[in-house]
């Protein structure tokens, strides 16, 4: 990737790993340095990096389809109207022209795919998560590669296109916009443990529980408490993706006993954390 203006983060570690505020020696990138056009006649530009540190993307838009995926980690994207929270294994595609921005976890393998609208032979209207199999992840690796024949180019990107396709689990969580509930989005966002009750959410901002909990009902389709245990769990699978154990996630995410994390886990990502740890392990060899 090309490279971008960086502002290394002054500030301390926050005393809470549960925050979600910015870690200590975080890399900014303000810039984002992509090419804007993919030459003829064809349809795919592709490569990665290392990224050694935390990583955060000011948000910003391509004029080109991308794919972004990691290796080793978990990326977090943030799209105008949900946050989408992208596992080893998986990718997201975000069409052209949308604006977001995204975090990666530390010593994590950024990959970026980007694809000409106008060549492309798939593509999706919306944000879409995208199950990266090995096949496909070795086909965008194979693209990286600047001694392909056009020829064996060409084959390449049409079996990408053959076996693109959307995750079976799309990992989103839709945010709520209606003016009155922003600061308490905003303050979860920031600190998903925040363990403070709708009622007390309510007398906060100065309105009624009932009116709290229907706009969180009628704006993402859960109910508060739901709401706030997906966004745990999101959070958990970035502290899951650096390396800490299932105990000390669920100690840092505010839960009194781990068996409680585990189930929650479950109910949101249709498995437990050591199954899903396993899986990408499993994946990350592959």
């Amino acid at each position: 990737m090309d490279e971008a203006q960086t502002v290394t983060d002054a500030h301390g570690e926050t005393e809470s790993r549960g925050a979600w505020r910015r870690e200590d020696k975080t890399v900014v990138l303000h810039e984002i340095q992509v090419p804007h056009v993919v030459p003829a006649p064809f349809a795919i530009l592709s490569e990665s990096v290392f990224v050694e540190a935390p990583l955060e993307f000011d948000p910003h838009t391509h004029p080109l389809h991308e794919l972004v995926w990691v290796r080793g980690g978990t990326m977090t994207v943030r799209l105008a109207d949900s946050i989408v929270t992208v596992p080893d294994g998986h990718g997201l595609w975000i069409p052209a022209g949308t604006v977001h921005s995204g975090r990666t976890t530390a010593r994590t393998v950024l990959y970026d795919a980007l694809f000409d609208p106008a060549r492309s032979a798939v593509e999706f209207a919306h944000a879409t998560t995208i199950e990266v199999t090995p096949v496909l992840a070795s086909l965008l690796t194979h693209l990286e590669r600047k001694d392909l024949s056009e020829s064996a180019r060409m084959r390449a990107e049409a079996v990408v296109f053959d076996v693109l396709l959307p995750s079976p689990q799309q990992l989103s969580l839709h945010v709520p916009h209606a003016e009155r509930v922003g600061p308490i989005v905003s303050a979860l966002l920031d600190d998903p443990t925040d363990e403070r009750t709708l009622g007390e959410w309510a007398d906060s901002i100065g309105i009624s529980e009932r009116t709290v909990a229907r706009l969180f009902r009628t704006h993402t389709g859960l109910s508060f408490l739901q709401w706030r245990q997906a966004l745990r769990v999101h959070h958990a699978l970035s502290l899951l993706a650096e390396g800490l154990a299932v105990q000390e996630v669920s100690e840092l995410m505010g839960y009194a006993q781990s068996s409680t994390f585990i189930a929650s886990f479950k109910r949101v990502m249709g498995t437990t954390p050591g199954a899903y740890l396993a899986r990408t392990a499993s994946d990350a060899i592959v």
